[in-house]
C-alpha cells in the first residue's frame, strides 16, 4: 500500500515538472495551433496546445487541495476542463487559449469538488457555489476564523456581499464545520443505539397502501361509468389528451380524426363538460370523492 502511494506521489511530481517545463507560446502560434485544430483536426496541433496549458491545470488544482481530495484527481478534472476548452475555443474571436481554457478548467475542478467533498450534495445553484468557494476566505476576511455558528453581522455581512439569503450562508457555514457521519455510527459510546434509529420511516403503512389502492380502483370504476356519457369520437379524444401517459396534441388528434384542431379542442371541452355532470350523477361533489383536489 505504501509502495504504491509513494508510486502515485512521484508520478505527480513528474506530471507537475514536465507541465512546467513546456514552452510558452504567442499569441500567433496559439492562434494556429487552435485554427489546425479546429479546422483540419490535427491532433500534433492540440498535442501542443494543450500541453503547453497544462501549467493552467496544475496551477488551478493547487487552489483547490485544501478540500481534502488527492491532487492527482483534482489535475485529472483540470485536464478534462482543458479538452473541452479546446474542443469549443474559436480562434476568430482572437482571444487568449489561456483566458478561455482557465474557465473551462476551473468549472471542471469545482464540479469535481462539489461532487466528491461530501456524500450530501452541496450547492446546485450558480449561488450556492459561490458560497462554497468563498465561505472560509470571507470569513477570514472579517477575522471570523471559528468553525461554529457565526454570529448575525457577519451572516449578514457574507450575504450582502454574495447576494444570496442569510439562511443559505447559515446552513453553508454549517456545513462546512461539519463532517460525514455514518448512520450506522452509535450515538453515544456507551450505547447501542444508532444514529440510523433516528431516521423516520416516511413509507405508507399497511393499512394506507390497501386504502389508497381500494380507493384508486374506485376512482377508476366511476371514471368508466362517467365514459359511457359520451360518444366513440369523444371517448377517443378525452382517452388520448387526458387519460394517457403522454397526452396527443391538439394538431395530431386532428389530422387523425380529419378535422381541425379547433375543432378538436371544441369536442373536448364538451365531452369534459358531459364528464363533470356524469360524475357529479355518479358520486355527487367531486372533491369529496377525492377525484377533483380540494386546495
Amino acid at each position: 500500500m505504501a509502495s504504491a502511494y509513494e508510486s502515485s506521489n512521484s508520478a505527480d511530481r513528474q506530471f507537475v515538472r514536465t507541465a512546467m517545463k513546456a514552452p510558452m507560446l504567442e499569441q500567433e502560434h496559439e492562434l494556429d495551433l487552435a485554427r489546425r485544430w479546429r479546422e483540419q483536426e490535427d491532433e500534433a496541433a492540440l498535442h501542443e496546445l494543450t500541453t503547453a496549458y497544462m501549467r493552467l491545470v496544475v496551477s488551478m488544482a493547487g487552489r483547490f487541495r485544501n478540500y481534502g481530495l488527492p491532487m492527482s484527481d483534482l489535475i485529472s478534472e483540470g485536464n478534462v476542463g482543458l479538452m473541452q476548452a479546446a474542443a469549443r475555443f474559436e480562434p476568430s474571436r482572437e482571444v487568449r487559449f489561456s483566458t478561455y481554457a482557465t474557465w473551462w478548467i476551473r468549472a471542471g475542478i469545482q464540479d469535481y469538488v462539489l461532487r466528491n467533498w461530501s456524500i450530501v450534495r452541496t450547492g446546485t445553484t450558480s449561488a450556492q457555489k459561490s458560497l462554497f468557494f468563498n465561505l472560509r476566505r470571507l470569513r477570514a476576511q472579517i477575522d471570523d476564523t471559528d468553525d461554529g455558528v457565526m454570529t448575525q453581522k457577519n451572516t449578514a455581512w457574507v450575504s450582502e456581499h454574495l447576494g444570496v439569503p442569510l439562511r443559505d450562508v447559515e446552513s453553508m457555514a454549517s456545513r462546512l464545520s461539519a463532517s460525514d457521519r455514518s448512520l450506522n455510527a452509535p450515538m453515544a459510546a456507551d450505547g447501542d443505539g444508532q444514529w440510523q434509529d433516528l431516521i423516520a420511516d416516511e413509507s405508507a403503512i399497511p393499512e394506507e397502501q390497501v386504502m389508497a389502492q381500494r380507493d384508486g380502483d374506485r376512482r377508476k370504476e366511476w371514471i368508466a361509468d362517467a365514459l359511457k356519457a359520451l360518444n366513440e369520437r369523444e371517448t377517443h379524444i378525452i382517452l388520448q389528451r387526458r387519460l394517457c401517459e403522454d397526452g396527443v396534441t391538439l394538431e395530431a388528434l386532428g389530422h387523425e380524426l380529419g378535422i381541425s384542431k379547433e375543432r378538436v379542442r371544441q369536442i373536448e371541452h364538451q365531452a369534459l363538460g358531459k364528464l363533470r355532470k356524469a360524475l357529479v350523477r355518479i358520486v355527487g361533489d367531486p372533491e369529496n370523492s377525492g377525484l377533483i383536489p380540494n386546495v
